[in-house]
């Protein structure tokens, strides 16, 4: 049952011209991101960038070049490609172009969120102040109540129905390349490069970890130094190698315990040995698992 009364449109027309604010675009551009061809802002606004990167996305997957985000074309974004926003009541643990544009309803109302299309837990904790700040049922889900205050009488589009996996292109395949030169799984490494920067290849963090991987300068150089003998080039495909060789090194270090390696990740394995698991990094993984589950 649809949530949200649809418009009854099948597709997003996109044109340069085009400067209406949609909150449906930014589930476009959060898919299009993940395929390495959309570097701009999430903000709902179908502008030159986003046409370029639905059409490279479409000329790259052998559909139609029409510059319309239709159905077939969400289908070959694969799980970030659907539901439309309005389909289904969202709560923690959903995936998908719906849980993109929620995220960035709340972000344009002031939310610290990331929108990443991963429904965690600052996604929850965000969409219960809302609620409260709305006088609405304070339960961090998004239902037909909490989506119709959202949406502020913009109506929603139908939901699409089937979705089918895309050929790797771009950032995700790199991250499958370099996961099958090391022996790492590649929904774990898909999963991992997505929590820490959504495929955006050109993130920089304040204490300076870069890229996909979101890999520090001083892991860099240990991986460099110690586990590969030779340099490797700040760019997309060599940092992805870098995390990718890291990461190996972390599940040897911890005998396989994909959790423990995946603690020491984003704690550093001392502080894991000599400390334990943080609350916050337990959160961190089961964040990871759970993507990788879900197959980003």
């Amino acid at each position: 049952m649809r949530i949200l009364c649809a418009a009854g449109v099948a597709a997003f027309v996109l044109a340069p011209a085009a400067q209406a604010l949609n909150p449906q675009t930014a589930g476009l551009q959060v898919a299009l991101r993940a395929y390495g061809l959309y570097g701009g802002a999430i903000d709902g606004i179908a502008g030159p960038k986003t046409v370029a990167a639905t059409r490279a996305f479409q000329r790259r997957a052998g559909l139609p070049v029409s510059g319309r985000a239709g159905p077939r074309t969400r289908r070959a974004l694969g799980p970030l490609g659907s539901p439309l926003f309005g389909g289904r009541t969202l709560r923690a643990g959903r995936f998908g172009w719906d849980v993109s544009v929620l995220q960035f309803l709340l972000a344009r109302r002031g939310a610290l969120v990331p929108i990443s299309g991963y429904f965690d837990g600052a996604t929850a904790r965000a969409l219960r102040r809302y609620q409260r700040a709305r006088r609405l049922q304070v339960d961090g889900i998004a239902g037909p109540h909490t989506m119709a205050a959202l949406a502020r009488g913009r109506p929603a589009l139908a939901p699409a129905t089937g979705r089918a996996q895309a050929q790797p292109v771009g950032v995700r395949g790199l991250l499958v390349h370099w996961a099958g030169v090391y022996g790492v799984d590649p929904k774990l490494v898909r999963a991992l490069a997505w929590m820490e920067s959504g495929y955006h290849p050109g993130l920089v963090s304040s204490s300076g970890a870069r890229g996909v991987m979101q890999v520090l300068p001083v892991t860099k150089h240990y991986v460099e130094r110690y586990l590969l003998h030779r340099r490797v080039p700040w760019t997309v495909s060599g940092g992805i190698q870098v995390g990718v060789v890291y990461l190996r090194q972390l599940l040897r270090e911890f005998n396989g315990n994909v959790s423990l390696a995946l603690a020491a990740w984003y704690q550093g394995p001392a502080s894991i040995r000599k400390n334990g698991v943080a609350p916050g990094t337990r959160a961190f993984v089961a964040d990871v698992l759970a993507l990788r589950r879900r197959g980003v």
